[in-house]
């Protein structure tokens, strides 16, 4: 798991970073990671999936629903569900793929990453088809994660998929972190990086458009995919000021989805008002599938980071993070 893994069960005092397996709502195993200054993270084994990031003060940054469902099969609604090997239903599989209601184990040995050493608390996942998957999906493949809280409470998630097919099939999958973040209230929140970026709107029969004004800003339904976004978003919630700074690398596009009023009521894990304080930015692969030949590995990295912003003409306050 981790360098600095804890067995004991007793609450690590707050200036040693820790890792700690304990188990969630309905006894679902999940691992505590803390870092230093007392930023925490969750990683439930089944999907997974973040469930929880929180900074120093006790802030959760994540949004999950007061009704998400921890009892497999249904995925658990927010956090950091895991879109593969299928983002949205893109695909003959079912939505947004399989991943994200599956049982991962820990990974106890994995490849090295390069080194951060500065980088104590983190664990290492891996998911393995089953039977029932290869029958569904006949392919081959290794899923390692490994989820890290950096010093400054930063969450870290990298993603390493490897074709395992030893028949010589390609492997081919589109691919999503479907991050939810949590907002104070989505019709104050903005989002600057994608503008002037061309997009699929999945709510006009997946048309491709071209993104008009300075920034972006939510009145309605959302459900758009930006195609090669920049490696560096910024998400504005001016009532609570704090930015979220989305980093990737690997991940060319970006989907930004809210389900608002009217899908809101028609979702069983979402509770009808829920819609208004969370919104969804992921650094995705879906308009081109990322192929790998037997052997290869594909990485997918995102960063997130919570940053006080004060607000000034449009602008981030002193400076603009994204070009900061």
């Amino acid at each position: 798991m981790a360098a600095a893994a804890s067995s004991s069960s007793s609450p690590p005092t707050p200036h040693r970073p820790s890792v700690e397996r304990t188990k969630g709502p309905n006894g679902l195993e999940k691992i505590v990671l803390r870092e230093a200054r007392g930023w925490s993270a969750e990683v439930h084994l089944y999907g997974g999936q973040v469930t929880s990031w929180k900074n120093d003060h006790g802030d959760e940054l994540l949004f999950v629903s007061s009704k998400a469902i921890f009892k497999p099969p249904k995925a658990i609604c927010g956090g950091i569900p895991i879109c593969f090997p299928q983002f949205g239903t893109q695909g003959n599989l079912e939505k947004h793929g399989f991943a994200r209601n599956r049982f991962w184990s820990i990974d106890d040995n994995p490849p090295s990453l390069p080194v951060n050493t500065a980088i104590k608390t983190y664990a290492d996942l891996i998911l393995k088809p089953s039977e029932e998957d290869l029958k569904i999906w006949p392919h081959s493949f290794e899923f390692r994660l490994r989820v890290a809280l950096a010093p400054g409470g930063d969450l870290i998630l990298t993603s390493r998929i490897r074709n395992t097919n030893t028949d010589g099939r390609t492997l081919s999958f589109t691919f999503a972190y479907h991050t939810y973040l949590s907002v104070s209230d989505i019709s104050e929140i903005r989002v600057e990086g994608l503008e002037t970026l061309d997009y699929f709107d999945n709510l006009n029969e997946k048309g491709r458009f071209t993104e008009q004004g300075d920034a972006l800003v939510f009145e309605a339904e959302v459900d758009k995919i930006y195609l090669d976004a920049p490696s560096k978003i910024a998400i504005i919630d001016h009532e609570k000021k704090r930015t979220y700074v989305l980093r990737k690398d690997g991940l060319p596009d970006t989907v930004v989805w809210n389900p608002w009023d009217k899908k809101s009521k028609n979702m069983q894990d979402l509770g009808d008002e829920e819609y208004k304080h969370m919104l969804c930015v992921e650094p995705a692969a879906v308009e081109k599938s990322i192929i790998l030949k037997p052997g290869e590995e594909w990485k997918g990295r995102m960063e997130l980071s919570a940053v006080p912003s004060s607000y000034c003409s449009g602008q981030l306050d002193p400076e603009k993070v994204l070009h900061g």
